[in-house]
């Protein structure tokens, strides 16, 4: 799947918007992918995931023991991955400003992991999650993303997969430009603004 191919699935389900959004990260920016928006057609994710599935293979083609997401973007996409690459699928939750596993979810010693998101932008949500695979015991062998929206800059940590590469200005509150500045923001992630 070429990245232009991927992009066209993001406009034909409507989830790359134009305007004033602020990112889970803090940062501002005029142009937003609402993940949730492509995933919600299983065929579509289906496509998307074997896609990038066959990507991190060829990025890394050892043994696989579990794919690991931060919730809630990662979810859905972590769990087509672990489909895709047989191996089971689980999330770390936000819990008191930290990520951690929940609903009896486990990692072993050693397990061999992939951590998996929707959309890097800094790669903070990412290198949270793959802290949170060593903290249980885990090994984070590579990640993969759907958009790495930092152009290739965000650093996890480990080798990073991305269907597409996309380099989308991101501002802080204080240095906005004047043009996103005139449009109010909102946030359209799971965070929500405060």
């Amino acid at each position: 799947m070429t990245e232009e191919q991927v992009l066209r699935e993001f406009r034909d389900a409507g989830a790359l918007l134009e305007g004033h959004f602020v990112l889970s990260s803090g940062l501002h920016s005029g142009r937003y992918l609402q993940c949730a928006r492509v995933l919600m057609d299983a065929q579509r994710a289906e496509r998307l995931c074997k896609a990038l599935a066959a990507k991190l293979r060829r990025l890394y083609a050892g043994p696989i023991d579990l794919v690991a997401s931060p919730a809630m973007g990662g979810v859905v996409v972590g769990y087509e991955m672990g489909r895709q690459l047989g191996v089971p699928a689980l999330f770390f939750e936000r819990v008191d400003g930290r990520l951690a596993l929940r609903r009896g979810f486990h990692i072993g010693k050693g397990m061999r992991c992939v951590m998996v998101e929707d959309i890097v932008t800094t790669g903070l949500s990412s290198r949270e999650c793959i802290a949170g695979i060593a903290e249980e015991g885990g090994v984070t062998v590579a990640a993969a993303c759907l958009i790495d929206r930092s152009g290739g800059k965000a650093d996890v940590g480990v080798p990073l997969a991305s269907l597409a590469q996309l380099d989308i200005a991101t501002f802080p509150a204080d240095a906005l430009p004047p043009d996103l500045a005139a449009i109010p923001a909102v946030k359209p992630g799971s965070r929500g603004l405060k």
